[in-house]
């Protein structure tokens, strides 16, 4: 199998198996038709087991393993898991958590990303990997450590970012008078007269000054930004020729993806469907978690898809020319750590359904993957993920994944375009500051932003998901469910594309500046004649309180408007806010204020519509997506479903030559 069609891949561990077993297992995996091995993002103290001492030997026999039997090697920088030598030598290097406590070794990703300390032994072990690896035949790629920020190590509130915070500030305000203004910090004596008085948001009283947390959280997805674009650097220089990349994860929020990917030459993330549906309370109820407990959801699923084949087109910078030298990017993304059995992490853990494991594939594909690959090789026998499946079982018999990777067949999954006509604006700050200030317990930032892209995938539309301040010239409709954060240099962009475009702007939008205030003449700014209104009242209903505007029930939050220039297209229809408007259009410009699912899909059907668009009901479960000239329906229901003269068998899919959308 080429480049021109789906690849696959493993995540495997040698260093976690007997040396006489790793030449069958590369014979297998070949045989298997996998193309890329994933290997040693955690084996830092089998490289190094004291300082200054490197033992290559395992590894360099690993990859020439691998490398005999036809596989390639996507060669990791072991950082996530600084050895414990390192830690008791250096302990400054450890994070402490949002209560002031150390992070101790024992598990993975103990470090925090400002320590100066940390970040030189970071460049040494890859300086040192890369100069052995950086020219070997079989590396063809690196991913730099492993799933950036997990368990909530984004922010350090230890020593070392204390003491970085005040310097990043500085660089950012110039003057103390500056961040005042910038912050309100005339609002309960917050003001500061000298740098070295301003402490990280943690352990007040009450909440702490919300454009502080905005900033801490820019601070600590900067330092992580840093601490990568280190290593790709020293990567570059050893290994040219090679690309780059990290694995992202499921919903993360907490550093800005887009900056991170900047000097990457494509992304990848980790996809496990059944874990994901497990935490996501805020938008998955029960009936819907059991429905899809054995498949996951296909929203939540395609929505990470669409989100990091976007990211490389999000804000362009200097970091982001600064790998000119790199291979030519590939179109599209990787899935790097495929599911394909019981994953150990979530609450409950089922057994996935007959068939889930190529139905992913597949969806990954159709999302814009070029590669898939699947975590992991065997199941471990040891440790944390003991629960945890893999292709090969722990007796090392195939597990049901191995044989359904097996069976697929890719020769009608080429790989090429995804040609989305609607995009989705997404922006990390407008996350922060949005559950900073929820307002309403059941209401999140990804709930809100769910609810518009799981109607236009209802509507059997593709979506790119993008930062709203990439090109958007393309795209006959814009959606923007929670741009709550809008410097007016956006609001300036997004009112250019409303000549050529549709756009649709859900609740809270344009609330709050780049600094996290409120705009001082009230929502959108300066702005108001783009959106034709003005806000009126905003509604934060308990569960059990609704409102209704037509036949709809508003849920969690509603928000009034007087329009002026514009007109009200539904009202509300009883409580406080009745006979006010609740949908305000003025152009091409909608702004949905009611959180209600089914009015978002019906003002989205209506402006896909006027938009020149098709929009198709689809049943629950069943998606739509189309890439390079294939349309793949696919079923995530446990039952057959009819769906436009077509039967779909369940957790399964088709593929079909694409029908051309008006």
């Amino acid at each position: 199998m080429s480049n021109t069609h789906l690849n696959l891949g493993v995540c495997y561990y040698p260093e976690h198996w007997p040396r006489d077993r790793w030449e069958g297992y590369a014979a297998k995996m070949k045989a298997l038709g996998l193309r890329y091995v994933r290997i040693a993002e955690f084996a830092w103290s089998r490289m190094e087991p004291e300082e200054g001492v490197y033992t290559w030997e395992w590894l360099d026999e690993a990859i020439d393993v691998l490398h005999r039997a036809g596989l390639e090697v996507v060669l990791c920088t072991p950082t996530a898991t600084p050895p414990a030598w390192l830690v008791r030598s250096y302990p400054e290097i450890l994070a402490h958590d949002e209560h002031g406590r150390v992070r101790e070794f024992g598990s993975r990703r103990h470090y925090d990303f400002a320590s100066q300390t940390y970040r030189a032994h970071s460049r040494r072990i890859t300086r040192e990997l890369a100069s052995r690896y950086g020219q070997h035949p079989a590396v063809v790629g690196w991913q730099t450590d492993n799933e950036f920020g997990c368990h909530g190590t984004t922010r350090s509130y230890g020593p070392a970012s204390r003491a970085a915070f005040p310097h990043w500030l500085q660089q950012k305000y110039g003057s103390l008078e500056a961040l005042n203004q910038a912050w309100g910090n005339v609002f309960w004596s917050q003001e500061y007269t000298a740098w070295d008085q301003i402490l990280p948001p943690n352990l007040t009283v009450t909440e702490p000054n919300p454009s502080h947390v905005l900033d801490y959280a820019r601070f600590a997805s900067d330092m992580l930004a840093e601490f990568q674009e280190e290593q790709i650097a020293i990567l570059r220089e050893l290994s040219p020729g090679r690309w780059v990349t990290h694995n992202f994860m499921i919903f993360f929020g907490d550093f800005d993806h887009y900056r991170a990917s900047e000097a990457l030459d494509f992304v990848t993330w980790d996809n496990y469907p059944t874990g994901m549906l497990e935490f996501f309370s805020d938008w998955v109820d029960e009936q819907t978690k059991l429905r899809f407990a054995r498949t996951g959801h296909p929203d939540l699923i395609s929505f990470n898809h669409d989100l990091y084949r976007g990211l490389k087109q999000g804000r362009s910078s200097a970091a982001a020319s600064a790998n000119g030298n790199s291979p030519a990017r590939q179109s599209g993304f990787w899935v790097m750590e495929q599911q394909c059995g019981q994953v150990n992490w979530a609450p409950y853990n089922p057994l996935p359904a007959a068939g889930a494991v190529q139905l992913w594939t597949t969806q990954a594909w159709a999302h814009g993957a070029d590669t898939v690959s699947y975590f992991r090789w065997r199941a471990a026998t040891m440790a944390q993920e003991v629960m945890h499946s893999g292709l090969l079982r722990h007796d090392e018999t195939e597990d049901r994944g191995f044989h359904e990777v097996k069976a697929l067949d890719r020769s009608g999954m080429p790989n090429g375009e995804v040609r989305a006509p609607v995009a989705l604006l997404h922006d990390y700050e407008s996350l922060w500051i949005f559950d900073q200030q929820r307002h309403n317990a059941g209401l999140s930032y990804w709930t809100q932003t769910l609810t518009y892209y799981c109607a236009l995938r209802s509507l059997g539309i593709d979506v790119d998901i993008v930062h709203p301040d990439a090109d958007l010239s393309a795209y006959r409709v814009i959606v923007a469910p929670a741009l709550t954060l809008m410097p007016e240099a956006r609001l300036q962009r997004l009112e250019a594309a409303a000549h050529g475009a549709r756009l649709v702007f859900g609740p809270r939008t344009a609330y709050r500046t780049e600094s996290g205030r409120a705009f001082e003449n009230g929502q959108f700014g300066s702005f108001k004649h783009l959106f034709g209104g003005r806000l009126l009242q905003f509604d934060s209903l308990r569960p059990g309180l609704t409102v209704g505007v037509g036949e709809h029930r508003v849920t969690t939050w509603a928000e009034s408007f007087e329009p002026r220039e514009g007109q009200s297209l539904h009202s509300y229809g009883d409580g406080p806010l009745e006979g006010q408007c609740a949908v305000l259009r003025h152009g091409n410009v909608t702004t949905v204020g009611a959180h209600s699912a089914t009015l978002v899909r019906e003002v989205l059907r209506e402006v896909l519509r006027e938009a020149g668009l098709s929009p198709q009901d689809l049943p629950e479960g069943v998606r739509i997506s189309r890439r390079a000239g294939v349309s793949a329906w696919l079923n995530f229901n446990s039952e057959p479903i009819t769906v436009a003269g077509r039967e779909l068998a369940p957790v399964s899919f088709t593929l079909e030559a694409e029908q051309v959308m008006a």
